[in-house]
This record gives C-alpha cells, structure tokens and sequence, in this order.
C-alpha cells in the first residue's frame, strides 16, 4: 500500500474532516470524560499536521505542536479502522518526529486514554515510553502520558 502525506496545516479540510472522526470516536470511548478531554484538543492553532493519503483517499492525520522549550506535543492522532494495521499511523508518527527535529525540538510527548489499547500498543512499538502525566494530565487516572527523546 503506497501512502503519501501532506505537510499541511488544521485550517487544511481533509485534516478537519479526519479530526471530526476521531472526535465521534473518542466521544464513545470516553464516555462521561470526553468534555474534559475534549478542551484540550482544539485544533484552530496547530501548525504543524500531516494527512496520510491512500490514492486520492484521506486515510490518517496527526499533528504535533509545542509543549516546551525542548519538546513538541503529538496530538490529533487518527487512522481510520478498516486502513488500521497498514502501518499508517506509525508513518505519521515518524514524520511528526521528522518534523519535530528538523524544528530544533528533541523529544515528543503525548497523552492517550487508557481506553485506547491501539494507540497505547503503536506508541510504545515506536519506542514511546511512559512517563508521569503532565500539565493538565497530572492526576487524571484515565489518562498515559509517553515521551520519545529523539536523536
């Protein structure tokens, strides 16, 4: 399966189309913690997204954004189920880490749920490992916070 990806943008639709699938699916997931989770997952100020294609088919996106003076924070993460096991969503993530060197940052973190067993198996299959959650995180039980230093 030949998959290009798009460096683009949150204002880009293919992106916003994606995000409002992983949105519909994280509401299920997260049950009654979706609203508090969903606050932070705003995408009107990323800079930073790629959208996976498969042909002319939007198939995954993921983008990351800044978290600190050394680290930009993987958000947005998304492949849809049928494309899921193609090794799409680890395309992205290495292009995210690509990206995150080539802008002068040296690690990437990032939150998932703990209802969310694939995301937590691609992390750490890509060399992720778990840390203590932070900022908005901290102390949420829900939440598994990794961290990627990159080379």
């Amino acid at each position: 399966m030949k998959i290009t990806l798009e460096h683009t943008d949150a204002s880009h639709s293919d992106f916003i189309t994606l995000v409002s699938h992983l949105d519909a699916d994280l509401k299920i997931r997260d049950g009654d913690d979706h609203e508090f989770y969903h606050q932070f997952n705003g995408i009107e100020a990323l800079k930073h997204c790629i959208v996976a294609y498969h042909g002319n088919h939007a198939v995954g996106c993921g983008a990351i954004k800044p978290l600190d003076d050394t680290s930009m924070e993987v958000k947005r993460m998304f492949v849809f189920s049928e494309q899921r096991g193609k090794g799409i969503a680890t395309t992205i993530l290495k292009a995210l880490e690509q990206w995150t060197k080539t802008l002068g940052y040296t690690s990437c973190k990032l939150e998932t749920g703990i209802k969310q067993p694939e995301a937590i198996a691609l992390y750490k299959r890509n060399g992720y490992n778990i840390i203590s959650n932070y900022g908005q995180y901290a102390g949420v039980e829900n939440s598994v916070c990794f961290e990627k230093t990159l080379l």
